[in-house]
């Protein structure tokens, strides 16, 4: 696809703001200490006054700057403090102690517990999914009690085959009235791994909506565009053969998918992952905009084809990136943009911690904190 200059100026500087990241579980992995850097960021002080009652009346900030954004306070007690006693009545309340300064952040990830949310009726958002835990493989019982939190979710989206978790998946999906998202993650094995999706089938195809056959592979540089259409050429073809008549894609960045739109026009529909967060330039509220508007590039660069995001999301706790900072504040507010800007033909990644990743600097130590469930 011939592209201007410009174009590939634009295109180059995108594609060096992603970072090349997987989503598998390959092998058992020792336990990894990882030290992570953090930038912590000190809100002016403010003062707060009160009248003769303990009742505020107002507050002030020092400084130019507004309170910076911050988690939701703790209900206020049922009796305010009494204030500081005065030699003599005065109409000017006596101002209370300012407030201490936040701690610096520990290295280690923080824990932190997340706001129960109401259950609402299934979105047309979908989650990403990944049933493994530090040492092996989920089993059905422990699936089935983390469907039990995808209340909000028409989809889930997994990536491979190992740990039989098609059909513990599949079997969680059928309890929850949710579609699955299936995926070939070893294109040199397509064919094999598309065997054991139409073994877990069993001749039912009611809950798999689609099929990827690889994951981010042309944007790793681990293979080539040719070599990803043929895989999924195979793998479509023994799917079809056993009765599947649902959608076949790949996966790929939105970077790559651009620049090869082959990928897109061998899939069923373009089907791109993209995160703010590695752009560098967007702040969390910006997420919703920006991978909305990669995903119509996407959809224009593979000639108006059905365009679904498969994986955006914001991780809780790791290093800053330019603008981009992880917290679990940030985390819900991308959250908040991305189902705001998408109603539908979004996959949240992703539903847990993936525990058993390991971090490195080139994912700002944030590989295994992107969990918001």
């Amino acid at each position: 696809m011939k592209a201007g200059l410009l174009s590939l100026v634009a295109l180059a500087a995108i594609a060096q703001a992603q970072v090349r990241r997987g989503h598998r579980h390959a092998h058992k992995r020792d336990t990894v200490e990882t030290e992570v850097e953090y930038v912590t960021v000190y809100s002016p002080k403010a003062i707060v006054y009160v009248d003769q009652d303990g009742n505020v009346i107002n507050t002030s900030y020092n400084g130019d700057l507004g309170p910076t954004p911050a988690p939701a306070p703790a209900p206020a007690p049922e009796k305010a403090p009494e204030p500081a006693p005065a030699p003599a009545p005065a109409p000017a309340p006596a101002p209370a102690p300012a407030p201490e300064a936040p701690k610096p952040a520990e290295k280690n990830a923080p824990a932190y517990t997340r706001a129960p949310t109401a259950s609402a009726p299934a979105s047309g958002h979908g989650v990403s999914y990944s049933p493994y835990k530090v040492g092996g493989c989920k089993s059905q019982d422990e699936v089935n009690a983390d469907f039990a939190k995808f209340n909000d979710f028409s989809m889930v989206r997994i990536y491979g085959t190992d740990c039989d978790q098609v059909k513990t998946v599949v079997t969680a999906a059928k309890a929850k009235n949710m579609k699955v998202f299936a995926g070939i993650y070893d294109i040199t094995q397509a064919e094999a791994e598309a065997q054991k999706i139409i073994a877990a089938a069993q001749n039912d195809w009611s809950v798999i909506d689609t099929i990827s056959v690889g994951n981010e592979v042309v944007n790793a540089g681990t293979h080539s565009p040719a070599e990803v259409v043929a895989a999924l050429n195979i793998a479509k073809g023994c799917l079809k053969a056993a009765g599947y008549t649902g959608s076949v894609v790949t996966v790929d960045t939105f970077v790559a998918m651009i620049a090869h739109p082959e990928l897109c026009q061998a899939s069923d529909y373009a089907a791109a992952n993209c995160h703010a967060f590695f752009d560098g330039g967007k702040t969390a509220d910006q997420a919703g905009d920006f991978v909305y508007e990669q995903a119509q590039r996407v959809k224009q660069a593979c000639g108006g084809k059905k365009t679904v995001i498969t994986e955006s999301g914001w991780p809780h706790s790791g290093a800053t990136n330019g603008l981009a900072v992880p917290s679990p504040e940030n985390q819900q507010k991308a959250i908040s943009s991305l189902k705001s800007k998408f109603t539908n033909d979004l996959i949240l990644f992703t539903a847990f911690d993936d525990t058993w990743k390991s971090n490195s600097a080139a994912t700002y130590g944030a590989e295994q904190y992107w969990g918001f469930l």
